[in-house]
C-alpha cells in the first residue's frame, strides 16, 4: 500500500522486493519500479507541493 499525494493505493513490489514500510518507491502503472533516497524523496515532494500551490494560485486569479 502506498500513499500517492494523500491517495492510498495498492501496488506490486515484485520488482523491488527489498522495499519495506516507510521506504520511498517510484511507482509506474501499479508497480513499484525502484527505490529512492529519503532525502531526495522529501525534496521532490516539497517541489510538487510548491507546484501545486502555484497552480492553485493561478487558477484562483
Amino acid at each position: 500500500m502506498v500513499n500517492l499525494g494523500g491517495i492510498r493505493k495498492e501496488v506490486s513490489i515484485e520488482l523491488v522486493p527489498q522495499a519495506q514500510v516507510g521506504d520511498y518507491v517510484i511507482v509506474h502503472v501499479g508497480h513499484a519500479i525502484g527505490m529512492i533516497d529519503p532525502d531526495e524523496a522529501e525534496r521532490t515532494l516539497a517541489l510538487f507541493g510548491e507546484m501545486s500551490a502555484m497552480a492553485a494560485t493561478e487558477s484562483a486569479a
